[in-house]
């Protein structure tokens, strides 16, 4: 491995982390701030091309690729050498998208615009949970709201509006996705009074309108994508909200990072504007 720029003491501090499990007690051991330790282990990171930790609310475990790394480098803190087998003109740095399924899908189509003709791996979250930025579990979050946390950065997209679809205006049944978003809320309130459909997934609500089973609430950059789909009630002003592009305020100055949100924010405004 090229050693240029490379700052060795970052294999002692991750063995700390490794050994420890997480940042606040790899802290007492170094000497080194909990923030601190975050850092240099995202740096170390980038450096090699590979994740080596899951970053979890309670702590630090290791991917494949750290227990790896821990293996090789055990016994060998003293030691200054090459022992990372990984050569960093040919590391991918890895960026990290968290956002609900409709969002995810529509990145999805649009990869080839996110990717451009940089070397970047993207790897997304499709889930309504919210991964915790401040803890690393993703590099940019798609949220409805401006951050709160501390040491989070955002920036404002474009409002997303809902609207009912479904093939024709005569069909009855609901596709209610089972879960807490406000969109599932309101489907429920309104399918007490009608035949409805449960799934798990947004994606096999989509597919039940598309057969013309049921009608289902969509984003309308969502919804205005399919020919045979038809929009059968007007905005839904309960569902309206804004929505932002979060990631940790250090990570917004990594150029990958930085690239990804520019790219990822005209992709959304385009998208919810042309409705």
């Amino acid at each position: 491995m090229d050693d240029t720029n490379f700052d060795w003491d970052d294999l002692r501090l991750f063995l700390a982390v490794a050994r420890e499990g997480g940042l606040a007690a790899a802290a007492a051991s170094t000497g080194k701030s909990a923030p601190t330790l975050g850092r240099r282990m995202l740096g170390l990171e980038r450096h090699l091309g590979v994740e080596l930790f899951h970053r979890m609310a309670r702590g630090y475990a290791l991917t494949d690729e750290g227990q790896d790394l821990l293996e090789k480098t055990t016994g060998l803190e003293s030691l200054v050498m090459p022992i990372a087998d990984v050569d960093p003109e040919q590391a991918v740095p890895i960026v990290k998208i968290s956002a609900g399924s409709w969002v995810t899908y529509l990145l999805c189509k649009n990869l080839s615009e996110i990717i451009g003709t940089d070397r970047i791996r993207l790897r997304f979250s499709a889930s309504d949970e919210v991964a915790d930025i401040g803890r690393r579990e993703a590099l940019i979050g798609v949220r409805n709201h401006r951050p709160e946390g501390s040491g989070l950065a955002g920036r404002r997209t474009t409002r997303i509006h809902f609207a009912v679809y479904a093939r024709t205006e005569h069909v009855e049944n609901w596709a209610h996705v089972i879960g807490t978003t406000p969109s599932a809320r309101w489907v429920k309130e309104k399918a007490r009074t009608a035949a409805a459909i449960e799934v798990t997934s947004p994606r096999n609500a989509l597919d039940l309108a598309l057969s013309g089973t049921a009608r289902v609430v969509l984003p309308i950059f969502i919804g205005s994508q399919f020919d045979n789909l038809k929009q059968v009630s007007p905005p839904i002003d309960d569902l309206e909200h804004e929505q932002w592009l979060v990631t940790h305020h250090e990570d917004r100055f990594v150029p990958e990072v930085r690239k990804v949100i520019d790219r990822i924010y005209l992709i959304l405004n385009r998208a919810c504007t042309s409705r």
